[in-house]
C-alpha cells in the first residue's frame, strides 16, 4: 500500500460532527492518490444537533460511534493511534472539529484541545510529518500548536481569523480552491465550506490539500 494517512473525524454531520462532504472528498482523493487511510476519532460524548432546525435535541451521542458511519465501521479509537503509525494526518471540518476536538466554538482563543487530539497533532509536527486541516479544523490545530506559531487559512472570515491570531497563529486569506502551506510546521490548510458555496467548489481545494499532503508524506 501507499503512504499511511490518518483521517481524524469528529462525528457525523456539519453542525455537531465532521462535515460529511469534506470527509468523503478527503477519503476519495486519498484513495485516488493510493494512500492507505486510517480513520480515527476520540471516544467522547457530544450534544446532538437537529440538522433540519440546527437546534440542540437534548440527546447525547458518541463521537467515535458517529464517525464510524463515515468510515463504514473501519475506525480506530484515537487513544490507540500514535504518530509513529502514520505518515500524515488530515482533519476535516464541520463544527465537531471545533466543538468535539476542542471547545473553540464556545471559548474562542481560550479554547482547550482534547488531550489525545493535542497529543497526536504535537507528535506529528514534532516528527516532521505533514498535517492537513480543512474548513474550521485549523482553529483546533492552531490551538494545539500555539507555541509553534502555525500558519493557517480559514478563508476570509475576519472574526475567526482574529481569534486564530489571538492564539498565536498567522492567518492567510485564501479562496476556496487554494491551500496555504506552512513550510516550517508542514501544515496544509484550505477553507472548504468556510467559503463554499457548493460541493464542487470545496472539492477543488480539498483535492489540492490531499495531493499536497501525500506528496509531503
Amino acid at each position: 500500500m501507499g503512504k499511511k494517512v490518518g483521517l481524524l473525524l469528529s462525528g457525523c454531520g456539519v453542525f455537531d460532527g465532521s462535515e460529511i462532504h469534506e470527509s468523503v472528498l478527503s477519503l476519495l482523493y486519498l484513495d485516488k492518490a493510493g494512500a492507505e487511510i486510517i480513520c480515527m476519532a476520540p471516544d467522547v460524548d457530544f450534544p446532538v444537533v437537529n440538522h433540519i432546525t440546527q437546534e440542540a435535541t437534548g440527546e447525547k451521542r458518541n463521537v467515535l460511534v458517529e464517525a464510524a458511519r463515515i468510515a463504514r465501521g473501519e475506525i480506530k479509537d484515537l487513544k490507540d493511534v500514535q504518530a509513529s503509525d502514520l505518515d500524515a494526518l488530515i482533519v476535516p471540518g464541520g463544527l465537531g472539529a471545533a466543538k468535539n476536538l476542542s471547545d473553540f466554538v464556545d471559548k474562542g482563543p481560550d479554547a482547550v484541545v482534547l488531550p489525545d487530539v493535542k497529543r497526536i497533532l504535537q507528535d506529528m509536527v514534532s516528527a516532521g510529518k505533514p498535517v492537513g486541516a480543512i474548513c474550521i479544523a485549523p482553529a483546533t490545530v492552531a490551538k494545539a500548536l500555539a507555541n509553534k506559531n502555525p500558519e493557517v487559512t480559514i478563508g476570509s472570515d475576519l472574526n475567526t481569523a482574529s481569534a486564530l491570531e489571538a492564539m498565536g497563529a498567522s492567518h492567510f486569506e485564501c479562496s476556496v480552491d487554494m491551500i496555504h502551506v506552512d513550510e516550517k510546521n508542514r501544515l496544509v490548510t484550505t477553507p472548504a465550506y468556510m467559503l463554499g458555496p457548493g460541493i464542487k467548489d470545496v472539492a477543488s481545494g480539498i483535492e489540492n490539500l490531499v495531493n499536497k499532503i501525500v506528496s509531503m508524506a
